[in-house]
């Protein structure tokens, strides 16, 4: 029997640097049946013009504009044919054999739409990755963290998230998808440009009847950004904007009214606190993101690709506070936070 058609889709803007260094490790990749995909956003350097004279067989998808990482792959997935979609970040590193797990646990069980290798630091091997850990959580006030990272804190990899398991949400660093279900679904929400959309994403694959896993008998090495530096207002703006986005998006209404006024309120104490340790840019950030989050509920709200349905037992949630338990608690750890009833 054939193995699935699986195509590695990688979106570059710039990046000939990260190419260079690791489209290597991609292209020794074990799986049999598979392609290499570069969708490149309208780069100004040199990588499609490297890439065509050192890697021919790569095929390449040229936009016309950058679109940034939701439209761009939405976009550019439009001319891929395959079974299953890896969108796969230019600064990652991969191992042989980190496909075969992923598609074998997703072949023997139909429900799993989505999901994620672990995701390692590249710097520091020993470390989970800031975007994606282990696998993507939830609070019930809507502030994403991860098996093996919450906020700041990146634990050390002793084996204690071995187990494939059921997640909330899946990395875009690293991300398996069901091609079939990425089409059907609406795809990435391209409103969001880029942060969190793999977020939104996932919360609408449960909302549809699928499951989201991670996978940690893959492993991947991630350069990335680490924490979300507050000095960078484009990244606040969209970080702040997008969550309540999602939240407005996904959740039924009722509860959507009571979480989003909360999160203006706790948004609120975030950018004053800033501002008095003088970080004017994060709190402009901020307002910029409330009031244009408000311009979406008026001029904006049905153009996005929304869930069906809202209600639907959703994996990966946790039914208080992570701000409380990290901040005022002092519990610094997934395992510390999340107690085993969830």
């Amino acid at each position: 029997m054939k193995s699935p058609l699986v195509s590695i889709v990688i979106l570059n803007w710039n990046g000939q640097h990260y190419l260079e260094q690791f489209l290597p490790s991609v292209l020794a990749s074990t799986y049999s049946n598979k392609e290499i995909v570069v969708i490149d956003n309208a780069s100004s350097d040199h990588s499609v013009s490297w890439l065509q004279q050192h890697y021919p067989a790569v095929k390449i998808i040229q936009l016309s504009e950058n679109m940034g990482f939701a439209k761009g792959y939405n976009e550019g997935l439009k001319q891929v044919t395959a079974d299953y979609y890896i969108l796969l970040n230019s600064d990652v590193e991969v191992q042989p054999a980190w496909i075969e797990p992923v598609i074998e646990l997703m072949e023997n069980n139909a429900g799993i739409a989505a999901c994620q290798p672990k995701i390692m630091q590249y710097h520091q091997r020993n470390l989970f990755e800031y975007a994606g850990a282990a696998g993507g959580w939830i609070d019930y006030l809507g502030y994403p963290f991860a098996r093996g990272r919450v906020f700041d804190v990146c634990e050390e990899d002793k084996g204690q998230y071995d187990t494939a398991v059921p997640v909330f949400w899946a990395s875009g660093a690293a991300l398996f998808v069901r091609a079939a279900v990425y089409r059907h679904t609406g795809g990435l929400d391209e409103y969001f440009f880029a942060h969190q959309e793999e977020i939104d994403f996932c919360w609408r694959l449960q909302l549809a009847g699928y499951e989201v896993y991670c996978c940690p008998q893959s492993v991947v090495y991630h350069v990335g950004g680490g924490t979300l530096p507050k000095g960078n207002s484009r990244k606040v703006f969209l970080n702040f904007r997008n969550n309540l986005v999602m939240l407005a998006k996904n959740l039924p209404f009722g509860r959507a009214v009571m979480v989003i006024f909360y999160r203006f309120w706790l948004d609120a104490i975030s950018a004053c606190k800033s501002l008095l340790a003088g970080e004017g840019r994060y709190f402009t950030a901020v307002i910029k993101a409330h009031f244009a989050f408000i311009g979406w509920l008026l001029f904006h709200n049905k153009k996005q690709p929304f869930p069906e349905k809202r209600m639907f037992l959703l994996k990966g949630c946790l039914s208080k506070s992570v701000v409380w338990s990290y901040f005022v608690q002092g519990k610094k750890t997934f395992a510390e936070i999340v107690d085993k009833k969830h």
